[in-house]
């Protein structure tokens, strides 16, 4: 889907798999799978910045066809990857 989420209603098909797992009513946001030219550049760039303003990050973004909360999620969880190694 274009806006990245996954429709889980209690009324829906997926109305008991919703209901089991406690999340009625609520949409889940679909996994990003990075390409290895995504993750190349993102772990360069990363490198180089732990942190990025907004507007080296909707640069990136746009550079990588990703969105800015996409590339932001990625960097804060590569900064507590990162914090768990060391």
């Amino acid at each position: 889907e274009s806006s990245g989420y996954e429709s889980e209603s209690a009324g829906g098909e997926r109305g008991g798999a919703a209901a089991a797992g406690g999340s009625r009513g609520r949409q889940r946001r679909a996994r990003t799978a990075f390409t290895s030219e995504q993750v190349c550049r993102l772990e360069k760039t990363f490198q180089r910045h732990k942190y990025l303003g907004a507007t080296e990050r909707r640069k990136l973004a746009a550079a990588l066809q990703l969105s800015e909360i996409q590339i932001k999620t990625w960097f804060q969880n590569r900064r507590m990857k990162l914090k768990r190694q060391i």
